[in-house]
C-alpha cells in the first residue's frame, strides 16, 4: 500500500485487502495441509501392503532354504539381517510419530497441523541439533550403512547399495540460494506437523522399497545362475544300453542342468530289482554318484525315485535307466582244446553266459547240465554212458532275435586217490612210536575239486607177521603189537586203504600203498 496520509476510506479498504489477503492465505494453507493428511494416509496403505508383501517375500525364502539350504541360506542369512534393520528402523520412526501426534485429540483433523512446535522443540536446541534430533540422524546412518555393508561384494546388489546410499542420504543440502543448509534443519526445521508426518511416512515407504529390492534382486540372481549355459552339460539319451553290429543308433543328444546345491533330499533307487543303500551312492555337485560294481555280463536296470523337497513338499522324479556290462574288448580267450573235461561223481561248477545278452536272457542245455543261479551252472555227468557232452546255448538279444554256440566237453573219471600216514605219502622213514598214534589218510594229488577224503580202513603188515585188517584210521590193538614185534629198520605196509569222499556218488579208484621204514 502507498505510504503517507490516507484518508479512513482508503485505510478502510487497505484493512479489506489486508483481510482478504490473510483469508486467501488461511485457505490455501487449510488446503495443503490436507492435501498432506491425504497423501499420509495413501502411504500408510501403501506400506501396509508392502509389509505383506515383504513378509510373504520372506516366507517364501525361509521355504526354499529349507528345502535346499546350499543354494538359498546364505542368501536368507543376508535378508534376515536386512529385515532386521528395517524392522528396528521402522519401529522407531513409527513409535516418534506417536509422540508428535500424542497431543492431537483426532489424528485424521490435519488442518490444525499447521505447526512444527514437536520436532522444533525436540530435534534443535537453537540453531544446533539437539539429541533426539542426533538419535534421528543415527537411525537413518544406522539402516543406510548396515543394509550396504551387508550386501557389500554380493553380485548383483551394486545398484542396491547405490539406492540405498542415495535415499537415506543426511549430507547437507543446498537450498533455493545455493547454500548448504543441514540436512535436518533443510527437511524438518519450521515446517508444519503434517508435512513432518508424511515425510516420516515416506522413509517407512523407502524402507518397505528397499526390502523388496533386496528380496527380489537375491533371487533374481540366483534364478539367473541357474538358468545360465554354464550349467547346462549334454547327456546322450539312447533307447537301450547296448547296440550290436549292422544296428541304426537311435540315440539324442539333450541338454541337462547341473547344479551343485540342488540335491535330492532323499534316494530311493534299486539295481536290477534290489535297494540300493547308502554306502553304494553318494551326493556331490548335484549328482547321485553310484558306487557299484558293474555285475555280471548283461543289461542292469537302476530305477526307483529322487525326492525334492519343493514348497515344503516332496516332488518326486523318476529314475528308469539301464547300463549294460560286456567282458573288456582287450581280454584274451584262450583255451587249450584238449582240456574241456568234467569229472564224474562230483558236481562241476561252469559259468554260461553270451557277452551282452542278460543271464536271464541265456538259456543252456546238455544231459547232467542244471542252473544254480545268474550265469552259475553244475554238470553231474555221473549218468552220463559215454566219454563226451555237448553244451548248447542260446542267447535272446533286445530285439527278440536269438544267437546260439555250443560247446564240447570230455568226461573222465576222477583220479586214483593216494594213501598218507601224518599226511605224507610214497615211502618214508618213521620212528615206532610215532606210526603207533598217526592217522591214516587218503587225498588226490593235483586235483582242482576240493574233495577230502574220509580212511574208514585198511590192512597192516609187518614183515614175517600175518596181515591185520585194521577198521578205521588208526592203528588198533593187534597193529600197535605186531609193530612192537618188528626188528629196526623193517619196513612195514599200509595197503588196500578204503577211502570215501562226501558228495561223490561213484566207487573211487584203489587207493595207492604207503611204505613206512622203521628208524628204531
Amino acid at each position: 500500500m502507498a505510504g503517507g496520509n490516507l484518508s479512513p476510506r482508503q485505510k478502510m479498504i487497505n484493512l479489506m485487502y489486508l483481510i482478504f489477503i490473510a483469508m486467501l492465505a488461511l485457505n490455501m494453507s487449510k488446503e495443503v495441509l490436507s492435501a498432506f493428511g491425504l497423501m499420509n494416509e495413501k502411504l500408510n496403505k501403501s506400506n501396509a501392503a508392502a509389509t505383506v508383501q515383504n513378509n510373504s517375500f520372506m516366507a517364501n525364502l525361509e521355504q526354499k532354504a529349507a528345502d535346499q539350504p546350499e543354494k538359498y541360506q546364505e542368501l536368507k542369512a543376508k535378508a534376515v539381517q536386512v529385515d532386521a534393520l528395517a524392522d528396528n528402523f521402522d519401529a522407531y520412526l513409527e513409535e516418534l510419530k506417536g509422540k508428535m501426534t500424542a497431543k492431537i485429540d483426532d489424528p485424521t483433523d490435519y488442518e490444525i497441523m499447521d505447526k512444527g512446535d514437536y520436532l522444533d522443540s525436540h530435534f534443535f536446541k537453537g540453531d544446533k541439533v539437539d539429541t533426539e534430533g542426533q538419535e534421528f540422524l543415527n537411525q537413518i546412518a544406522t539402516f543406510r550403512d548396515g543394509v550396504s555393508e551387508i550386501l557389500k561384494g554380493q553380485p548383483g546388489m551394486e545398484s542396491v547399495i547405490k539406492d540405498v546410499q542415495s535415499e537415506f542420504n543426511t549430507e547437507p543440502v543446498p537450498n533455493r540460494d545455493n547454500v548448504k543448509v543441514d540436512w535436518l534443519d533443510y527437511h524438518y526445521k519450521g515446517f508444519p506437523l503434517v508435512a513432518s508426518l508424511t515425510k516420516m511416512t515416506q522413509l517407512q515407504a523407502d524402507i518397505k522399497t528397499t526390502q523388496n529390492e533386496v528380496l527380489s534382486t537375491m533371487l533374481q540372481g540366483t534364478l539367473a545362475s541357474e538358468v545360465s549355459m554354464t550349467n547346462y552339460t549334454t547327456l546322450m539319451e539312447t533307447s537301450k544300453s547296448a547296440y550290436f553290429n549292422g544296428e541304426e543308433f537311435d540315440g539324442n543328444i539333450v541338454l541337462g542342468r547341473k547344479d551343485a546345491s540342488t540335491k535330492p533330499t532323499r534316494v530311493e533307487l534299486t539295481l536290477d530289482g534290489k535297494k540300493l543303500t547308502e554306502d553304494q551312492y553318494v551326493i556331490e555337485e548335484g549328482k547321485v554318484k553310484l558306487k557299484i560294481g558293474t555285475g555280471s555280463v548283461g543289461e542292469h536296470k537302476i530305477e526307483g525315485l529322487l525326492i525334492f523337497a519343493q514348497d515344503g513338499e516332496e516332488v518326486e522324479v523318476p529314475v528308469n535307466s539301464s547300463f549294460a556290462t560286456v567282458a573288456k574288448p582287450n581280454s584274451a580267450t584262450i583255451s587249450a582244446d584238449k582240456m574241456n573235461v568234467v569229472y564224474r561223481g562230483v558236481k562241476n561248477p561252469m559259468t554260461i553266459s553270451f557277452a551282452g545278452v542278460p543271464d536271464n536272457k541265456v538259456s543252456a542245455r546238455a544231459s547232467g547240465l542244471s542252473r544254480k543261479s545268474g550265469s552259475s551252472y553244475v554238470m553231474d555227468a555221473t549218468r552220463i554212458k559215454g566219454r563226451e557232452v555237448t553244451i548248447n546255448v542260446t542267447g535272446t538279444l533286445p530285439d527278440g532275435k536269438t544267437v546260439g554256440d555250443k560247446a564240447k566237453f570230455r568226461i573222465k573219471d576222477l583220479p586214483k586217490p593216494t594213501g598218507t600216514v601224518r599226511g605224507e605219502d610214497g615211502t618214508l622213514k618213521m620212528q615206532r612210536n610215532s606210526l603207533k598214534i598217526s592217522t591214516i589218510g587218503a587225498k588226490f594229488d593235483d586235483f582242482d575239486f576240493e574233495l577230502p577224503l574220509r580212511v574208514t580202513g585198511f590192512k597192516f603188515k609187518v614183515p614175517g607177521q600175518p596181515t591185520i585188517s585194521v577198521n578205521g584210521n588208526k592203528l588198533d590193538s593187534r597193529a600197535q603189537q605186531a609193530l612192537a614185534r618188528a626188528k629196526r629198520g623193517s619196513g612195514v605196509q599200509i595197503f588196500d586203504i578204503e577211502a570215501k569222499a562226501s558228495g561223490v556218488s561213484v566207487i573211487l579208484k584203489k587207493v595207492s600203498p604207503v611204505f613206512i621204514e622203521l628208524t628204531n
